[in-house]
């Protein structure tokens, strides 16, 4: 088993930033890859960001650039700083911590999620 608890998330207007932690606990040698996925309302889930077990990073065409996932392995925890933020990153963000990652992947483990909401 592995938990996830998330933070970070908030009320922020648009240009701003925020920076999301995920930290794992548990089974964690079991996970090759994490990441964060969102849900819109009224819309898919989309992959976000992921880091694999080697550092290797896959972004979201639609945060490339302004969004950057990193994680300290020392705290067993994933971040995701998010900057230049717009109206359409609005979403609840979930972590995932599993083997494998994409826009069918629900496998692994997830955080509860934490509401991101960009608005002036």
């Amino acid at each position: 088993q592995v938990q996830l608890v998330e933070s970070g998330g908030g009320l922020v207007q648009p240009g701003g930033s925020l920076r999301l932690s995920c930290a794992a606990s548990g089974s964690i040698f079991s996970i090759n890859v994490m990441g964060w996925y969102r849900r819109a309302p009224g819309k898919e889930r989309e992959l976000v960001a992921v880091i694999t077990r080697s550092g290797g990073t896959i972004y979201a065409d639609s945060v490339k650039g302004r969004f950057t996932i990193s994680r300290d392995i020392a705290k067993n925890t994933v971040y995701l700083q998010m900057n230049s933020l717009k109206p359409e990153d609005t979403a609840v963000y979930h972590c995932n911590a599993g083997n494998s990652y994409g826009s069918t992947y629900y496998g692994g483990y997830w955080g509860q999620g934490t509401q991101v909401t960009v608005s002036s």
